[in-house]
C-alpha cells in the first residue's frame, strides 16, 4: 500500500506475526501495544517478550504506542488483531469520527460475543464502516511459523479489489505468499468454525482417539462448515480452497494450534477454567462455539460436531460419552 501508513491493533501472537511481515515491506509500521513495558522491551531487545519472542524486529521501522488514539490517527489502514472477546472493549476506546476514511482489515478469528456478529458485521452495524473499506486476513497460517520464517500462505478477502491487491502486496514476502478473495463473510465464518472443530479434534486427542478417527472428523467438518456458510451467505465459493479447507486442516492437526491444545486438555480431564489458566492464551473456539450455537438456533443447520463441542464445553457433558455419540453420527 504505497504511500499509505499501515498500523496493527494488538500485540498478541497474530498481531506480532503481522507486524513482523509488514516490517519486511513497509518503511514504517504503526503498532498499538497495550502495555508500555512491552513497548520498552521491544525497543531495547527487538522482540515481543510475551508472544512469539523468536520474531526479531527492525525497531527503526516500528511506530509503537500504548495510546490507541495516536496509532489510529496516524494510520490510513488498520489491521485489527485482538482476540474477539476483547474486540468491543478495544474499539470502544475510540470515537466513530476517528475511523472515518480508514480502511480496516480484520485478522480476528472469532465472533464478537456481545453481539454474536463476525467482525465485519460488527463494524458495519455499530461503527459505520463501509463494506468497500473492509477486508479479512485469514489462513491457513500459524503465527509461530511466520516467526520462524517458514513458507506460509494467507488469504486476503475484500469486496474492493484494489484493497485485496494492495494488502496482498504489503504482506507478500520471501516466506509469505498471498491469495485473493472477495468472500468477506465466508472466510470470516470459516475461520471461526475451524477453531471449534480444532477444539473437538483436540478433545479426541486427549481421549486417546487416533488419526483414523480425526481423518473422518475433519472430512465431515468441512461439510459442516460448507452447510453453515451457505446458510449465512449463499454465494458461489469453493470450500476446498486454502481459506476454508486449508485453514481447517492446519488448525485441527498442528501442535501450534491453541484451540487443539485447549481441546486436548479438556479431553484429558481439565476443567475449562483450569485449561484456560494453564494455557495463558485465548482459545477462540471456546467463545465461538457458544456464539455459533446461538446463531444456529435460528438457522437450523445440521452441525453435529459443533453441537457436540458445545455440549462438552457449556453443558458439562462427559467428553468420553459425548465423543462416542458423535462418532456414531460421523459414520
Amino acid at each position: 500500500m504505497s504511500g499509505e501508513h499501515i498500523a496493527v491493533i494488538g500485540a498478541g501472537s497474530w498481531g506480532t506475526a503481522l507486524v513482523k511481515l509488514l516490517t519486511g515491506t513497509q518503511q514504517r509500521v504503526g503498532w498499538w501495544v497495550r502495555r508500555q513495558e512491552t513497548i520498552d522491551h521491544i525497543k531495547k531487545y527487538g522482540h515481543n517478550p510475551d508472544y512469539i519472542s523468536a520474531a526479531q524486529f527492525d525497531v527503526e521501522r516500528l511506530a509503537m504506542s500504548a495510546d490507541i488514539h495516536t496509532v489510529v490517527k496516524e494510520a490510513d489502514i488498520l489491521i485489527v488483531a485482538v482476540p474477539s472477546a476483547f474486540l468491543k472493549g478495544t474499539i470502544e476506546q475510540l470515537d466513530k469520527s476517528e475511523l472515518l476514511g480508514k480502511t480496516m482489515f480484520s485478522a480476528v478469528k472469532g465472533i464478537v460475543p456481545e453481539t454474536n456478529q463476525i467482525v465485519g458485521e460488527y463494524l458495519f452495524d455499530h461503527w459505520g464502516i463501509a463494506k468497500q473499506h473492509f477486508g479479512v486476513i485469514c489462513g491457513p497460517c500459524h503465527a509461530e511459523e511466520v516467526a520462524m520464517e517458514r513458507l506460509s500462505y494467507l488469504t486476503i478477502a475484500s469486496q474492493e479489489a484494489k484493497n485485496t491487491r494492495a494488502m496482498g502486496d504489503a504482506l507478500n514476502g520471501r516466506f509469505m505468499k498471498t491469495t485473493l478473495s472477495d468472500d468477506i463473510y465466508g472466510t470470516e465464518y470459516a475461520a471461526i468454525l475451524k477453531n471449534v472443530i480444532a477444539v473437538c479434534a483436540g478433545i479426541s486427542v486427549g481421549l486417546g482417539y487416533g488419526d483414523n478417527f480425526r481423518a473422518v472428523l475433519v472430512s465431515r467438518a468441512i461439510q459442516e462448515i460448507d452447510r453453515f456458510v451457505k446458510a449465512v451467505h449463499p454465494i458461489d465459493r469453493d470450500i476446498n480452497e486454502p481459506a476454508y479447507l486449508g485453514d481447517l486442516l492446519v488448525t485441527a492437526y498442528s501442535t501450534f494450534s491453541r484451540n487443539r491444545e485447549f481441546g486436548t486438555m479438556i479431553g484429558k480431564g481439565y476443567s475449562v477454567r483450569a485449561a484456560q489458566m494453564e494455557m495463558n492464551m485465548v482459545a477462540e473456539g471456546y467463545y465461538a462455539v457458544k456464539c455459533v450455537h446461538e446463531i444456529n438456533a435460528k438457522l437450523g443447520v445440521d452441525m453435529p460436531i459443533t453441537e457436540s463441542t458445545y455440549r462438552m464445553l457449556y453443558e458439562k457433558m462427559a467428553p468420553a460419552m459425548e465423543m462416542r455419540l458423535l462418532s456414531d453420527r460421523l459414520a
